[in-house]
């Protein structure tokens, strides 16, 4: 617990100097981070969200298309009390988009030889049950390590012992490696063998390994230290839900039946830098990326999907790659879509559920792509 503490305290030392020096405060929007509306297809789908929001929308959505931002524009309110608008540096919950983060984490391990996917439970944890002692690390990537999905609610306390411990205790759904089925739980599992292998708390390795060389400052659970009017609300019903930062959380973020899996908060702007950054190789390798890309596990007998690193990854019907996750509690409903032949990528958010109910991005698709 000291060694976590240290390491959460040199973290935030070096944030805030780079913070000030280089970006200003931590929770600061960065002077790109504006509402934008360019061109023909800026101004279509600023007329098509706009029709939305006349319904009840809000939220955010973010298009590029061949590096060039066509739109980056919130809707709505993020707080309706206080009446604080929903912008592009809106500060929102990415769901299960988390889970790609996590397995960035695992390949950026993988890349400095540290483990690889091949390796099994027991290199990482003790007391392995024989059902379980051949599982690996990408059997838990590509959600086909037979475990249970969840293992109780995300705001519940659950050290990272206890979820370790019932997932090792669990009964398996299925045999390892014969089905596809979502399990949070592997992604927990993951988050905690990031920690076991670089001696750091989960979100510390990801800011100094992955957001920060991206240029990421306004990602993470708690690190980025943002200022209350920056979050967005979450509403159900009409009712408010609060913030993520208000629930029932550990002192470093969620505790881990949500760590690794979900609850991430982000800004469209900053899933953009994400996606310029894996366009290169400097955070990630082309190896590692052509790994994490390739087509693993289908997502179910008859899908014409396939699950690898986090990521879903499909054809359209035009034949051309997509490579994409959304993620939602119920409330908050995030999609982070990457049509990478197409260089075009869509991210789109909103904090309402009756909007995380809805089919709202193929609307979006059906703009972007006539």
């Amino acid at each position: 617990m000291r060694s976590a503490n240290r390491g959460l305290m040199r973290v935030a030392f070096l944030n805030a100097i780079l913070g000030v020096f280089l970006h200003g405060p931590a929770w600061a929007a960065q002077p790109a981070d504006k509402d934008i509306v360019e061109g023909e297809l800026g101004q279509r789908l600023h007329e098509h969200m706009s029709k939305r929001a006349a319904d009840g929308f809000s939220g955010v959505l973010f298009v590029a298309k061949h590096g060039n931002v066509v739109i980056a524009k919130g809707y709505g309110f993020a707080n309706r009390e206080t009446q604080v608008p929903f912008t592009s540096a809106t500060v929102f919950d990415i769901g299960s988009i988390t889970k790609q983060f996590t397995g960035a984490a695992i390949a950026r391990l993988e890349m400095q030889g540290k483990l690889s996917a091949d390796d099994k439970l027991p290199k990482f944890f003790g007391n392995v049950p024989a059902d379980k002692s051949e599982i690996t690390l990408f059997r838990l990537l590509t959600h086909s390590a037979g475990l249970q999905g969840d293992f109780g609610g995300d705001y519940e306390t659950a050290p990272r012992e206890w979820l370790v411990r019932k997932a090792l205790e669990s009964k398996l759904v299925f045999p390892p490696g014969t089905e596809h089925r979502y399990a949070n739980s592997g992604f927990s599992m993951l988050a905690a063998v990031v920690e076991q292998v670089s001696g750091q708390p989960y979100e510390s390795f990801l800011r100094e390994q992955l957001w920060l060389p991206a240029g990421m400052q306004h990602t993470g659970y708690r690190l980025p230290n943002w200022s209350a009017d920056v979050v967005a609300h979450g509403y159900r019903d009409g009712k408010d839900w609060g913030t993520p930062l208000d629930k029932h959380w550990a002192t470093d973020g969620p505790y881990w039946n949500l760590r690794g899996n979900g609850g991430v908060l982000s800004t469209v702007w900053d899933m953009y830098r994400w996606h310029q950054a894996l366009a290169g190789d400097k955070v990630l390798s082309a190896n590692i990326k052509e790994k994490m890309y390739t087509r693993r596990v289908k997502e179910g007998r008859y899908s014409k999907s396939w699950y690898s690193y986090g990521w879903s990854l499909r054809d359209t019907p035009r034949g051309t790659r997509v490579i994409e996750h959304n993620g939602g509690n119920g409330i908050f409903f995030a999609d982070f879509v990457r049509y990478v032949d197409d260089d075009i990528v869509i991210i789109a958010a909103s904090n309402r559920s009756e909007d995380a109910e809805s089919d709202y991005m193929r609307g979006i698709a059906k703009v972007v792509f006539p």
